[in-house]
């Protein structure tokens, strides 16, 4: 993501609606999850969605779920992307962007905190940019390279982490919660209690081997992290029985598209002859109610991924199935940016959109089918 990118990803699809949009939904699972919250600007949509699946996750172990902290996993992100930017050289993005297993990667390492503990609600909403901040940040990291001094140490570390004490706040050792005293990582294994090797992460890139591992070719893969590849259809598959079974799926999508509508909450794939040149005259008619859906194939996904029609920019949490008026199932998905549209914060996919626009899914390896689970190899 750029450093601007979240703010012009709603500006790009703020006006993908219908003034008179007539779908009905009809839910047929609707699993518990926390309450909707925005990330404002900045870029951390894989923080809010993750950490929500960890809420999310505690409930269906029986937990009370707690407030996470999203910005202790960014930070945390953040000091991690330094570290691989400066080793080497430079020749790497920074910024905001992630993917959701970063939540469960750091989650892993550094533990987790309640939002009560480390509380930031004003980055990307209030004084602090994120823009502004992740400028200040780069720069920070460019000088040291450039300085050319033999004996500046790896000064670096201690310079980011100053900067991000002064912004984001001092990242406590120990807090207070439920009048217990925990650390970050006593606080993750006795209150949220997930182990991060219980979960699996799918996509679908056609022109690599199914079933095997393959890091996921994206930007805000910064950890080149690996996942599972299998068939486009196999990955609602899984979502249809993660979400039978109780479980939801953090969700990582494109979702910049003309037939994706923020406002009605409604994104589905639209049966016209060319996806990349949908007219004018066309969208103010999209979102009027249910219509055909384009039939999505495996070379269509291929082409919008290798055109960069497909790309990582959203990320969001699966809670739900529901059906239209006429019968077609949607995923009911959670979303981060507040409940500013026609469903206070939450928006229905059809599975075709899912096929097409996904970059990648995040379960509890529980969700997935032992008919899949077989075909996996290391």
């Amino acid at each position: 993501m750029s450093l601007f990118a979240q703010d012009e990803l709603i500006k790009k699809v703020i006006g993908n609606a219908s003034v008179n949009s007539k779908f009905e939904f009809k839910e047929i699972i609707n699993l518990e999850n926390t309450s909707v919250k925005s990330q404002g600007s900045a870029g951390t949509c894989w923080s809010y969605s993750g950490n929500s699946f960890l809420e999310s996750e505690m409930i269906k172990n029986g937990k009370t779920p707690v407030d996470l902290a999203e910005i202790f996993a960014a930070r945390h992100v953040y000091l991690s992307k330094a570290r691989n930017y400066i080793l080497f050289n430079g020749n790497l993005g920074l910024g905001d962007g992630g993917e959701t297993h970063d939540v469960m990667n750091m989650l892993r390492k550094y533990g987790a905190m309640p939002q009560q503990a480390y509380n930031l609600e004003d980055y990307g909403k209030g004084a602090l940019k994120s823009d502004e901040f992740q400028a200040k940040f780069k720069s920070i990291l460019d000088d040291y390279i450039k300085n050319p001094s033999t004996t500046k140490g790896a000064s670096w570390v201690a310079d980011i982490n100053k900067y991000m004490d002064e912004k984001l706040g001092k990242l406590p050792e120990s807090f207070v919660y439920a009048g217990k005293t925990y650390t970050p990582q006593t606080f993750a294994k006795e209150v949220v209690g997930i182990n991060p090797d219980d979960y699996m992460e799918f996509s679908s890139y056609k022109d690599s081997p199914y079933y095997q591992k393959m890091v996921l070719p994206v930007p805000d893969n910064w950890s080149y992290e690996q996942l599972y590849n299998i068939p486009m259809t196999e990955m609602t598959d899984i979502i249809d029985y993660a979400l039978t079974k109780g479980y939801t799926i953090a969700w990582s999508s494109d979702v910049s598209e003309p037939y994706f509508s923020w406002k009605n909450g409604v994104a589905f794939v639209p049966n016209v002859d060319d996806l990349d040149s949908i007219t004018a005259e066309q969208r103010k008619t999209l979102f009027d109610g249910p219509s055909p859906e384009k039939v999505v194939t495996e070379d269509l996904r291929l082409n919008g991924l290798y055109t960069l029609n497909t790309t990582d920019d959203h990320a969001m949490q699966i809670v739900g199935l529901a059906k239209d008026q006429n019968g077609r199932e949607y995923y009911k998905v959670k979303n981060s940016w507040g409940q500013t549209n026609d469903y206070k914060g939450y928006l229905y996919v059809t599975k075709a959109f899912v096929q097409l626009k996904s970059t990648g899914i995040l379960l509890n390896k529980a969700g997935v089918p032992k008919n899949t689970k077989v075909k996996l190899r290391a």
